[in-house]
């Protein structure tokens, strides 16, 4: 009896064991808040951030190794709760449901590869968050396709860089609102904070399409920001004679203003860098005059023509960059072709200073009134209801254009939703009406000395046609309607019209239907 006793309790103690161990296994596999698939330095960085807001994540990457250094720095970095694994089975299966996947891999067909991969292990209501920077309609159809699986899927533009990733980026999200409702704990935690109180630069942005969508247009402020402080840095070092010193102190005098932004920070951090390679000089003045660029810019201006936007800034700044491509070609004609004589025009250079901060500051604010222009259209258009203010918030921390301009443009939207266009904003017109003489010195020093200033130019001309209440639209409508019977509209009458302009011309009868408004 006794024996029977004693091997019942050993029985029930090695039965209740396996059940510790069954648990304690189910735990660990089934414990990680999220997984993040793609581990080059974006996707490390990302890990690590989730993870240093106390959730535990699961990594995973096509390459073991990486997954092996994003452990070790983990580990490194306060032993943060992070797993790694080495298959697309295993990673799924670490994942507490419903499951949450952000991949960040190359955009376009890895980005295809990997959803392949990693949806063969999950179910309907999991959620895939594609971080990359991708064209909005491949995001419609990965949404269209994994909808039929019952997968939900989310287009997430991520700004801020490298280190932006680690500590902070703005987090630009859209797709189903159950699917943002999930993720929302963690990106809210995760993302950068701006504002007095503080507030984290993310938010839902729409529908899917629309999170990507917004981060292109994001893309296309930053090519007209950078090309920009590229036009007043030709006109500093060409024209005014500043050395690199002496332009780094100015613009870390300007970063304290209203032009205060990250860009204008790390502009006078990179003029004061000295070569470490020669040990002569600095580095600025060794990298070679040839723009790189990676599609979102290119995006952005075709977009803005399929909208009937207007955004000759951002259009100028690609045009810059792909003229910046013909190096050899600008070598070639640099000795054929001449600028201006010597006799340059006579500056005071505490004047073209004060100029250059001005005009810096209206052509900045006309190019955020292009951006959201081609935003709002875009959201007219598929219903997506972006919210503008919204965009300014998320872009005041983190990503690569945040800037003390942000709070009065996220105010000027929150004040009128139905804000036509950011430049007729009473706070903006008053500004830009007063300091407009100072912006058309700049371009117009600029012309007289051979220093191309595409953007900032552009910028003045979109300025210049907006406030006009009458353009020379008139004639170009006459044009049309005389070689192609085009029609027109008339300013005393209502209706369409045809004119007779000749002998040749022939009265085409009915008018209904002809293409007198059309672009």
């Amino acid at each position: 009896m006794f024996l029977t006793i004693l091997l019942f309790a050993a029985f029930c103690t090695t039965t209740l064991e396996s059940i510790q161990t069954l648990s304690t296994n189910e735990i660990n596999r089934m414990s990680c808040d999220i997984g993040l698939y793609g581990l080059a330095v974006m996707g490390q960085n990302f890990a690590l951030n989730m993870a240093s807001h106390g959730f535990t994540v699961a990594v995973c990457n096509r390459s073991p190794s990486k997954v092996d250094t994003t452990v070790q720095r983990a580990k490194d970095e306060g032993d943060l709760p992070l797993i790694g694994t080495k298959s697309p089975e295993e990673f799924i299966s670490k994942l507490s449901k419903p499951r949450k996947v952000v991949i960040l891999v190359q955009a376009g067909k890895p980005v295809d590869l990997t959803i392949e991969a990693i949806s063969e292990f999950m179910e309907e209501g999991d959620v895939i968050i594609d971080g990359g920077n991708e064209w909005f309609p491949n995001q419609i159809r990965r949404h269209e396709e994994l909808e039929k699986k019952g997968i939900m899927f989310i287009g997430m533009g991520i700004s801020g860089g490298e280190e932006g990733a680690r500590n902070g980026p703005s987090l630009m999200p859209g797709g189903p609102r159950k699917a943002y409702d999930l993720i929302e704990p963690i990106i809210m935690k995760c993302a950068a904070k701006a504002g007095d109180p503080e507030e984290p630069c993310t938010g839902y942005c729409g529908p899917i399409g629309a999170g990507n969508y917004v981060k292109m247009v994001h893309n296309g402020i930053e090519y007209g920001d950078m090309q920009l402080i590229g036009e007043v840095y030709d006109i500093l070092k060409n024209i005014v004679g500043m050395g690199n010193d002496e332009m780094a102190t100015l613009f870390e005098d300007w970063n304290s203003g209203d032009l205060e932004s990250y860009l204008i920070e790390i502009t006078a951090k990179i003029l004061a860098r000295k070569d470490d390679l020669t040990d002569d000089g600095y580095v600025v003045d060794k990298i070679l005059d040839k723009t790189g660029m990676k599609g979102t810019g290119r995006w952005t201006v075709q977009e803005a023509a399929e909208q009937s936007v207007a955004a000759p800034l951002i259009a100028a700044s690609l045009d810059s960059r792909y003229i910046s491509g013909r190096k050899e070609e600008r070598v070639a004609a640099s000795k054929v072709l001449q600028g201006p004589s010597n006799e340059m025009p006579q500056v005071d250079k505490d004047q073209i200073l004060s100029d250059l901060q001005q005009a810096l500051y209206c052509a900045k604010v006309t190019s955020y009134a292009q951006g959201m222009g081609i935003i709002q259209a875009a959201s007219d258009k598929n219903e997506w209801d972006v919210d503008l203010s919204l965009c300014a918030k998320m872009w005041r921390g983190g990503c690569i254009i945040r800037a003390s301009l942000l709070s009065k443009i996220t105010a000027a939207f929150e004040k009128n939703k139905d804000l036509q266009n950011l430049l007729v904003d009473e706070t903006f017109a008053e500004e830009i009406n007063a300091r407009q003489m100072a912006w058309r010195r700049v371009v117009s020093l600029g012309v007289a000395s051979g220093i191309a200033t595409p953007a900032l130019s552009a910028a003045l001309s979109y300025f210049d046609q907006y406030r006009r209440d009458r353009l020379p639209a008139n004639l170009i409508q006459a044009q049309r309607d005389f070689f192609g019977g085009h029609t027109y509209n008339r300013v005393d009458r209502d209706g369409t019209f045809h004119c007779l302009w000749d002998e040749t011309h022939k009265d085409i009868g009915d008018l209904t239907g002809r293409t007198a408004g059309e672009l």
